[in-house]
């Protein structure tokens, strides 16, 4: 799934461009409120000479959780650490990290909501006392031991805050959610990243770009590249709106940034089953999606777009999204209510 051009997971071409990733606070556009708490965080951690805070940044994938844990190490001053998750297989591999850190260093650690649950246990005291407690052995050789660590401060970034344990969230000083870019906004980091890679682009081959990137600066970042390849092989001088869309619908993102896949699911529900309702278990079938997916990945965007509606019956297509399909609504088609006490279960 995470073969999508509009996924807004990390793929390997998305990591090589790392210049296109503002270096400072006041070059990252969007995030206006959350940019500037940071700031205010920033300077007055800087101002008393302590390690700020712990952050978690919650949000969807590609919205810039990397980026500002990479701004937020150099404004401070201090080196950059990163991991994820799944990549701390055990409490040594994590034991490991903490102890070659530098005093105030940021550790960011993406996927955080995968931690497995014993190295969650080590980075608990180690988060809030500055220690590691580890057991050194086995059976009655068994021993404790207490290792003192640098004041670091850990930037743990989820796409599913709902998985986070209690404990771990709590021991945030500073959570911030992160929201999806406005296309005014979009239009601005695909100018900025045009001037990068040295692209000739117009304002409203800008805008036309921006607004299919699903509010998402990654998906921005990988469309302008794609339309850049479709650009000089028709040798256009520059990007315009005309040259934007004709190579976007090559890559069959429509005008309301809607992929196959989303078509697929919209097109599924409209003509297997009458527009809905149907359990996400069932599209994951017809759809040969896995569930976590179709939720995670595919219908997020719909629902922010107003194509579905996702309800205790199960998920059910919007006006809006018959009219994009250019179907007609069912005549008996109406809205479910959002908790409906006498509806089956979603599957």
């Amino acid at each position: 799934m995470n073969t999508r051009l509009l996924s807004g997971e990390k793929r390997g071409e998305d990591a090589a461009d790392t210049t296109l990733r503002p270096q400072l606070l006041q070059e990252f556009v969007g995030q206006a409120q959350a940019r500037a708490n940071l700031e205010v965080f920033i300077k007055a951690a800087r101002a008393r000479g302590e390690a700020l805070d712990h952050v978690l940044f919650v949000g969807p994938p590609g919205l810039g959780k990397t980026t500002l844990a990479q701004i937020m190490a150099r404004e401070m001053g201090v080196g950059f650490r990163s991991t994820s998750g799944p990549v701390i297989a055990k409490a040594g591999d994590l034991a490991a990290i903490l102890t070659n850190l530098e005093e105030r260093d940021v550790l960011f650690i993406d996927e955080i909501h995968r931690l497995s649950p014993a190295v969650e246990e080590i980075l608990y005291p180690a988060m809030e006392d500055y220690e590691l407690d580890l057991v050194i052995g086995e059976g009655p050789a068994a021993r404790s031991v207490k290792i003192s660590l640098p004041k670091f401060t850990l930037v743990g970034a989820t796409t599913r805050s709902g998985l986070l344990t209690t404990p771990l969230r709590d021991r945030f000083g500073i959570p911030v959610r992160l929201q999806f870019y406005t296309v005014e906004e979009l239009e601005k980091i695909v100018v900025r990243g045009a001037r990068v890679l040295g692209i000739a682009i117009a304002p409203d081959g800008a805008t036309e770009i921006a607004r299919r990137a699903r509010g998402t600066p990654r998906i921005a970042g990988r469309l302008l590249r794609r339309v850049r390849d479709f650009a000089l092989v028709a040798e256009a001088e520059r990007i315009d709106r005309k040259v934007a869309d004709r190579a976007l619908l090559a890559l069959e993102v429509d005008a309301a940034g809607l992929d196959a896949m989303d078509r697929r699911y919209l097109t599924v529900i409209a003509e297997f089953y009458a527009g809905g309702p149907v359990g996400v278990d069932t599209l994951a079938a017809a759809l040969s999606e896995p569930r976590d997916a179709i939720e995670e990945i595919v219908e997020p965007f719909l629902v922010q777009q107003g194509f579905i509606q996702r309800t205790p019956r199960g998920r059910l297509l919007t006006a809006s999204a018959f009219r994009h399909l250019g179907l007609p609504e069912p005549v008996n088609a109406r809205p479910l209510p959002l908790f409906d006490a006498g509806g089956a279960a979603d599957e």
